[in-house]
C-alpha cells in the first residue's frame, strides 16, 4: 500500500503529488483500470432507466404519504 508522510513545511498539492507518483511506480492505477469491466451502452441505458423509474415511484409515493 503506498503511502506519503508529509513534511513540516510541505503543501498539500506537492504531497498529492508525491503520492501520485508512489502510486504511478507502485502500479495501483494501471491495476485498477485493469480490473474495471466494461458495461455495454445498452446495459448503461437499462440501469439508468430502472434507477429513474425507482426514483420517479419514489418521489410519487412520498406525495401521496405527504396528504
Amino acid at each position: 500500500m503506498a503511502g506519503v508522510k508529509v513534511r513540516d513545511d510541505e503543501s498539500f498539492e506537492k504531497a498529492l503529488k508525491r503520492f501520485t507518483k508512489t502510486c504511478e511506480k507502485a502500479g495501483i492505477l494501471s491495476d485498477i483500470k485493469k480490473h474495471q469491466h466494461f458495461e455495454k451502452p445498452s446495459d448503461k441505458r437499462k440501469r439508468k432507466l430502472n434507477a429513474a423509474k425507482q426514483k420517479a415511484r419514489r418521489s410519487r409515493l412520498n406525495r401521496y404519504s405527504e396528504r
